[in-house]
């Protein structure tokens, strides 16, 4: 099992060396990969007295193209996972031509996690269609396997249209490995994936970042994907499950049995998610993590 963490996006700050630092004492502890939240524009809540979200108008959030370009320049091997970026929000061409770029730059280290998100506010700021988002993204998944990996691309699509072009240069990894998040649409109906975007992961995906915990519910969930990637054909060992485990310290003595347990259930990647518990910067969120690798050694 691959072990990485959960860049502290809402509280790590706007220093570049703090970034810096963070980055390569990651990599040097011995963590594999690095995974990073998406989102674009924050909600004045001033003006939405029912907004439920988790992020608004004050939560500092990196980009995480721009995040990952820097992090591949002062690292050597910590692998690059977007955890999620919100696909159909974004210009599905773009996207390919970013992530074929950041993959190059990196040496072949990214892995990109995509899902459709739940904040419409970004899809409007951004001028996308948030109610189409689900289908949508299917299509743009499949254009960009086509960018990344042939040298020129004709495609008619429903939403999408390209006409013998492609990309230069391309990805080192041809293609680039897509995962799919998979949670409710939206955030006060649960953690569990709807049967739609289940399917869509069993379909598609190269692995799949569940928000649920490898409960009775969470194993209800994944013996469904199972089941569905079987009616595709494909093999459900064959995906990739990233499990999320939180560095809280006041269930420290829960971390290494919540590893046992994405462990049982057969994950291949797990995070280590700091935020939340009230550490500031990065030297805070470091030292959890590394008491996170002494109660939870690498095996």
């Amino acid at each position: 099992m691959k072990i990485g963490v959960v860049f502290p996006q809402t509280e790590i700050g706007s220093d570049p060396g703090s970034i810096k630092e963070y980055a390569q004492a990651v990599e040097r502890v011995g963590y594999t990969h690095v995974l990073a939240y998406d989102h674009v524009i924050g909600a004045n809540m001033a003006s939405r007295p029912d907004w439920r979200g988790p992020y608004n108008l004050e939560t500092e959030f990196h980009e995480p193209f721009v995040l990952f370009a820097y992090m591949a320049g002062v690292t050597k091997s910590l692998g690059l996972t977007t955890g999620i970026i919100i696909l159909p929000q974004r210009q599905t061409v773009l996207v390919a031509k970013q992530a074929a770029a950041l993959d190059v730059l990196s040496g072949g280290r990214l892995r990109l996690g995509i899902g459709i998100g739940w904040n419409d506010v970004e899809y409007e700021a951004l001028g996308t269609n948030f109610h189409d988002r689900g289908k949508r993204s299917e299509e743009q998944v499949d254009l960009m396997r086509r960018l990344w990996t042939e040298r020129a691309v004709t495609f008619a699509g429903k939403w999408h249209t390209v006409t013998d072009a492609g990309l230069a240069p391309r990805p080192v990894q041809r293609p680039i490995p897509v995962w799919f998040g998979g949670g409710s649409d939206n955030p006060r109906l649960g953690q569990l994936a709807s049967e739609a975007v289940v399917r869509r992961i069993a379909k598609m995906a190269d692995g799949w970042m569940p928000q649920w915990q490898p409960d009775e519910r969470g194993r209800e969930q994944l013996s469904k994907f199972q089941s569905l990637a079987r009616e595709y054909g494909r093999d459900p060992k064959k995906i990739g499950i990233e499990g999320r485990v939180s560095a809280h310290k006041s269930n420290q003595s829960k971390w290494a049995d919540s590893v046992k347990s994405w462990t049982a259930i057969g994950a291949s990647h797990f995070s280590v998610n700091t935020m939340g518990d009230g550490l500031k910067g990065a030297h805070e969120h470091l030292k959890r993590l590394e008491e996170f690798r002494k109660a939870v050694p690498a095996k």
